[in-house]
């Protein structure tokens, strides 16, 4: 553009050049001239008389067209004698200088144009994308009006927030600069404290206590900033999936074993610390020091430790503490955190020994964190003691003692063996325990507590220099420990003993006398050895323990291939599982039951609970009476004190056994190839339970009452077909009483005469006699077809002197009960007799039995009950869909939650070599996976 410019401003010049070259002349003065057109208007004017003197420098050299071919011009000599000599050089700048504004004023305009034009070439080259808005969803041009991004800005922390989590560079800086200052040559501007004189021995110590200082500090520093980024991890300001530490990891293997059923050949022989002595000994003591927290339940003289405690330290930012099975966290900073801990953990103990029992075996598990702590995992085992004392049961000794041997037995379990300095070594009976499990003493440590007590009591402290070394007692050990755990008061804090601890050993004459060493003092020396032998020991034998639960592995899955070659292996805890989803799916299928099927089977389970007491109680007392009238007076007061007494509730129990036949049904029906019956006891138990626990509704009866009531007071038969339903209703259930009848006649005569021949059987004494008598009352009946239903006292009389006259003794109460079932016998048969005569009617009864000799309300009698049953069966349907069904269901789940989180249950009720075998190789491939990734990191770490 500059160049378009420029060339522009020449082509004018040229122009104006080249008209007065050609001699055109205008009147221009001479002063509003260009300096370049005046010297030629000179040279060409004739007019012009004055003429300036010849220029040292041709015009080339002060032009800036010098690029431009301009004519020749033939200057015409002059003279110097009359004209002073003149200077041009400011004209020449100015004329420079509005070239130049000529020159950027033109670039300007031009680039401006040129870049408009590029500017619109490229926008007419971009597509309109006005018509694609619809792809775009409608919410997201209207986001900002549902999401705050201001407050979402504000939430977000601001630059100082973050620069607060990030460690202090400049302190790191400082502290870098001075080491470098000491340890680089010396030069002016070094520190004040340097000496120049390295010869002095002054200024060397000097320098030393100043190095000790900076080193010092530094690690203060260190460790400061170490705390700060375990926090920043705590509290998830780095999101990312933090690593479990080495501890952590060794823990879960040792509690996953500690899970294992015992019965099964697994020995569990990976290393962990356990801590033996005699009760008082100071053993939970030391580990509280260890531990640097008071965690323990704490008594004096009283047995505390009631079952083992599996301990695992850890480092961590905060000093905290929580149980394997729990996620809450106990702050072992604050007083009311820790009592309760020592609580819960009393609790525990507590909850673990059985009724009778003193001690447990059930071992409690602790996670402690807190910075400074070793890495390594302790097991706190209850005192040995010698006697048992009262309240205690009378096998506590004993039981101790197998605890004991079942941890201290593991060739790589680390014998912690706690001896009470205070009292006479020759009482201790931990000692011998001990050297019997490790009798060369190659996995034993060795402590002796309360040293102070010791060295204040023993006259002879040279007493004590042979008990730490070994010299009073037979056991060996790898090392020998002196502590002080404290003054006796319960109430001191760790770091007020540890002061302690140490201003004793400071002063102790054992120190100054060299009968102790420095590394064999102090519980921080002493924890220290532990952790280093406890992971010397991890490292020596962790990866044979893998190499042999590899072998176990092996040996179980060939195991089930042999046995089970075409199940799955489920365990106890996923077999419950598939069982709880059969039950629930045959649950289900009670609501899948069809309202005809509830009804049909309602109704014939109701009719076989009442029918007794419809024929005993009702149609039999009415039957008795001499006319239509009295019969059906009888019948309704009969029915009334029925429906509202006994009726609903015999209804209610009837739908609820019902519900209970179709439950068991579904429960316990077979089904075909895939039926399991691993599961039959836990779905028996799951069906009592749910039964003992579901109750029906309290105000079904009530409602019920009322519906049976107005059933019972209906006696219009509409039409012919009920009619006829009625009698069927009535004929069969007279005939199965006819039935049941002649069935109880024959078990009391015994059998007729053919049976006698052809099975070759006899009558007894008595059936002999009640068979005389019923044929003696059939004679009566014979004689009177209406007699009534009860003897009289004078034929009761008539009946026995008959049969005494044939030799036959009867009593009057055996001639009672053969007649009611000779005369029920007979009633029936004239019932059915008479129910057949009515079958034709229906007609008569239209005409309520108006000019007719028959009457049939007997059959209107059964009508109603068999009307009442069909509403009863009905009403009972839509209570056990809608709302039993449900509860019992309901009632069902709750049942398999209580079970799921009963154990004992479950291997009571899920029992069998199926299902011990599916555990055992379900826990030793836990295990296996957990050594193995446990190595990989330990060898990562190494």
């Amino acid at each position: 553009m500059w160049r378009a410019g420029r060339a522009a401003l020449a082509c004018e010049v040229c122009q104006s050049l080249v008209k007065h070259s050609s001699g055109v002349q205008r009147n221009v003065p001479l002063q509003k001239l260009h300096l370049v057109s005046r010297s030629i208007y000179r040279s060409h004017h004739p007019a012009l008389k004055l003429q300036r003197p010849q220029l040292r420098t041709s015009f080339q050299q002060f032009s800036s067209l010098t690029n431009l071919s301009l004519h020749k011009l033939k200057l015409s000599p002059t003279k110097y004698g009359y004209q002073p000599r003149r200077n041009f050089w400011p004209a020449r700048l100015a004329a420079r200088l509005l070239k130049l504004r000529y020159i950027i004023l033109g670039s300007a305009v031009g680039g401006g144009y040129t870049a408009k034009k590029t500017f619109d070439e490229w926008k007419d080259m971009i597509p309109d994308l006005s018509d694609y808005k619809w792809i775009v969803p409608d919410f997201i041009w209207e986001i900002d009006e549902y999401i705050d991004l201001e407050k979402i800005r504000k939430a977000l922390p601001s630059s100082e927030d973050l620069a607060n989590f990030a460690p202090d560079l400049d302190k790191i800086a400082e502290s870098l600069s001075l080491l470098k200052d000491f340890f680089t040559a010396g030069t002016p501007g070094e520190t004040a404290f340097r000496a120049t004189d390295h010869g002095s021995e002054s200024d060397k110590h000097y320098r030393k206590l100043k190095y000790q200082r900076i080193l010092e500090r530094l690690e203060k520093e260190n460790k400061e900033l170490r705390k700060l980024v375990l926090q920043k991890d705590d509290k998830g300001i780095h999101h990312r999936k933090l690593k479990k530490s080495l501890i952590d990891m060794y823990s879960e293997v040792l509690d996953v074993l500690s899970d294992y059923d015992a019965s099964y050949n697994t020995q569990d022989h990976l290393p962990r610390v356990v801590v033996v002595g005699d009760q008082s000994a100071g053993k939970t003591s030391v580990l509280e020091m260890i531990a640097q927290a008071r965690i323990f339940p704490r008594g004096s003289g009283e047995m505390m430790t009631r079952s083992p405690v599996k301990v695992t330290l850890s480092e961590g930012p905060h000093h905290v503490a929580l149980f394997k099975d729990s996620s809450r966290e106990f702050d072992l900073t604050k007083e009311e955190d820790l009592a309760a801990l020592r609580h819960e953990i009393e609790l525990r103990m507590r909850k673990n020994v059985k009724e009778g029992c003193t001690v447990s075996p059930e071992t409690i598990s602790l996670n402690v964190k807190g910075p400074g702590l070793q890495r390594m995992v302790l097991v706190d085992l209850p005192g040995v003691i010698n006697t048992v004392t009262s309240g205690m049961a009378p096998d506590t000794k004993e039981t101790i003692f197998s605890i004991s041997k079942a941890y201290m037995q593991n060739p790589n379990a680390i014998i912690l063996c706690i001896q009470d300095g205070s009292v006479d070594a020759e009482r201790s009976i931990v000692t011998d325990l001990v050297s019997q499990m490790d009798p060369h003493g190659r996995r034993t440590i060795f402590v002796l507590t309360k040293v102070d007590l010791a060295e204040k009591n023993v006259a002879s402290p040279s007493r004590i220099q042979q008990i730490i070394e070994g010299k009073l007692f037979p056991m060996k050990a790898l090392g020998y420990f002196a502590v002080v755990t404290g003054k006796g008061n319960s109430s001191e804090s760790i770091e007020a003993i540890r002061e302690y601890e140490e201003e004793f050993f400071q002063n102790s004459k054992l120190l100054k006398t060299s009968m102790l060493k420095a590394h064999q003092v102090t519980t921080r020396n002493l924890s220290l050895a532990v952790s280093d032998c406890f992971w010397k020991m991890v490292r020596e034998s962790v990866e044979q323990q893998a190499d042999s639960f590899k072998a176990t592995r092996f040996n179980l899955e060939t195991e089930w291939k042999n046995n089970y070659p075409r199940l799955r292996e489920l365990d106890r805890n996923e077999l419950f599982e598939k069982a709880k989803n059969e039950i629930l799916d045959e649950v289900i299928s009670l609501s899948q039951v069809t309202p005809k099927h509830w009804e049909e089977i309602l109704q014939q389970s109701l009719w076989e609970r009442v029918s007794t007491h419809v024929i005993e109680n009702i149609y039999l007392p009415a039957a008795q009476t001499m006319n239509s009238g009295t019969f059906n007076t009888t019948v309704d007061i009969k029915l009334k004190q029925w429906t509202d007494k006994q009726l609903p509730n015999k209804a209610v129990e009837v739908a609820w056994e019902t519900l209970q036949d179709e439950f068991s049904r579904f429960m316990t029906e077979p089904k075909g190839k895939e039926h399991d019956d691993i599961f039959d006891k836990l779905k028996e138990a799951v069906k009592e339970e749910s039964i003992k626990r579901h109750k029906w509704n309290d105000f079904a009866e009530d409602s019920l009452r009322v519906i049976q009531h107005n059933a019972l007071e209906d006696r219009s038969i509409s039409d012919k077909q009920q009619w006829d339903a009625a009698i069927y209703f009535m004929e069969e259930a007279l005939q199965g009483r006819l039935k049941d009848t002649e069935n109880a006649i024959e078990n009391m005569i015994g059998p007729d005469w053919k049976k006698r021949w052809i099975y070759w059987k006899n009558r007894t004494q008595e059936q002999c006699v009640h068979n005389e008598t019923k044929n003696e009352l059939e004679k009566m009946l014979k004689v009177n077809d209406e007699h009534p239903a009860y003897l009289a006292s004078d034929e009761i009389t008539t009946v026995r002197k008959n049969l005494e006259s044939r030799g036959v003794e009867v009593d009057p109460s055996l001639i009672k009960d053969t007649w009611h079932q000779v005369y029920r016998r007979h009633f029936l048969k004239t019932a059915l007799n008479h129910c057949n005569l009515c079958r034709r009617g229906f007609y008569y009864y239209q005409r309520h039995f108006i000019d007719s000799e028959l009457e049939c309300n007997d059959v209107v009698l059964f009508w109603r009950i068999q009307r009442m049953l069909a509403i009863t069966a009905n009403t009972l349907r839509q209570q056990l869909t809608n709302t039993e069904v449900r509860r019992l269901e309901k009632n069902v789940k709750e049942v398999l939650e209580d079970f799921a989180e009963d154990g004992e249950k479950k291997v009571k009720l899920l029992t069998g070599k199926r299902v011990q075998l599916a555990e055992d190789l379900k826990k030793v491939r836990e295990i296996q996976e957990k050594l193995d990734a446990f190595i990989e990191a330990l060898h990562q770490e190494k």
